[in-house]
């Protein structure tokens, strides 16, 4: 097949482009600008452009046709009529990536599949990602675009430590702090239930997907069977490093109205909410679809490779401070009882 991903090298996708490189039956293009070329595998088309550059990107696509055209960069609906534009009619199947955020908060069941409604009134990103699939779903059903859904949840690699309560420069300040014997911060009481999928096995959901004919018009989650409490998370990268964990629990509410970080869609919009992911109907599609990565293993993998890369231990001294002033704050509280 040939196949075009837009984007190509993120968390979830570069999975992907290996992936489909590794099997060597497809030709495979990366529409991107470039600047990560020398992660990528062999044989992989690079079409060097900037997806926003619509007259660029018509440019360099003309006379192509593809199989598959794969978005996994487009965040909101004037990002998917641009791309409707560029692909009608020259692709058999555009997947677009959505988001297990969209999914109705407050949840009303904690057993998640496709048909859960899509509401989210507490993130504006998942609100963006809902109106895209409304958009696309538009034009599957009045003209036959051919477009698939794909909603992923919390999906990680070995680039960085997948976490609930993390600043704007990621998750390593949270790993440096477990190391040094610091307390961190664990939303909640740590007890409500989440799934994290490593990308590996969001690659082989996804690949399934690809040419699929049971897959046009329809949504379809990929995750991780497993579930696990944060404490579970938590306790279980504190025991990779080799570490005791010295967790603080403070309401997801609270860190929203004391911060400027956007806790409001990232905690209670997503992360703070019990969610167990039914993944039959994927495997109906894509049968022998089966996520062989657990947590420990994922999360050994991923901290072994941040600490052999420096340009992965991003500091954050702000959020370190912060996390530094909240804890203090909790303890103080303790003592007025």
């Amino acid at each position: 097949m040939k196949i075009l991903l837009i984007g190509g090298t993120g968390t979830i996708s570069m999975a992907i482009t290996r992936a489909l490189a590794s099997r060597g039956t497809d030709d495979v293009y990366l529409l991107n600008r470039g600047t990560r070329t020398s992660e990528l595998p062999g044989g992989v088309n690079v079409i060097s452009a900037d997806i926003n550059n619509e007259d660029e990107v018509k440019t360099k696509i003309s006379g192509m046709k593809f199989d598959a055209v794969c978005e996994f960069i487009g965040f909101v609906p004037e990002q998917i009529e641009r791309d409707h534009r560029l692909f009608a009619g020259k692709t058999d199947q555009y997947i677009y990536i959505s988001s297990a955020s969209a999914y109705h908060k407050p949840v009303r069941s904690y057993v998640i599949n496709e048909g859960t409604a899509l509401a989210n009134p507490y993130w504006q990103y998942s609100r963006d990602k809902i109106a895209c699939e409304d958009l696309l779903m538009k034009y599957y059903r009045e003209e036959g675009f051919p477009v698939t859904v794909v909603r992923p949840s919390h999906t990680y690699d070995d680039r960085s430590v997948p976490l609930g309560v993390h600043g704007n420069k990621g998750s390593w300040q949270v790993v440096k702090r477990m190391m040094e014997g610091k307390p961190v911060i664990i939303h909640g009481d740590g007890t409500s239930l989440w799934t994290m999928t490593h990308n590996t096995d969001f690659a082989k959901g996804y690949i399934g997907l690809i040419g699929n004919p049971h897959a046009i018009g329809e949504a379809f989650q990929i995750t991780n069977d497993e579930t696990l409490t944060w404490n579970q998370i938590y306790e279980t990268i504190a025991g990779v490093l080799g570490v005791k964990l010295n967790s603080v629990h403070v309401s997801s509410e609270f860190l929203r109205d004391v911060s400027d970080y956007d806790f409001e869609g990232s905690l209670i919009g997503d992360k703070a909410c019990s969610v167990v992911f039914d993944n039959s109907k994927l495997k109906r599609a894509v049968p022998g679809f089966a996520p062989d990565v657990r947590f420990e293993q994922g999360i050994a993998m991923a901290i072994e490779n941040i600490l052999k890369h420096p340009e992965y231990q991003i500091e954050d001294p702000e959020f370190d401070s912060w996390c530094d002033k909240v804890i203090s704050v909790i303890e103080q509280a303790k003592k007025q009882f």
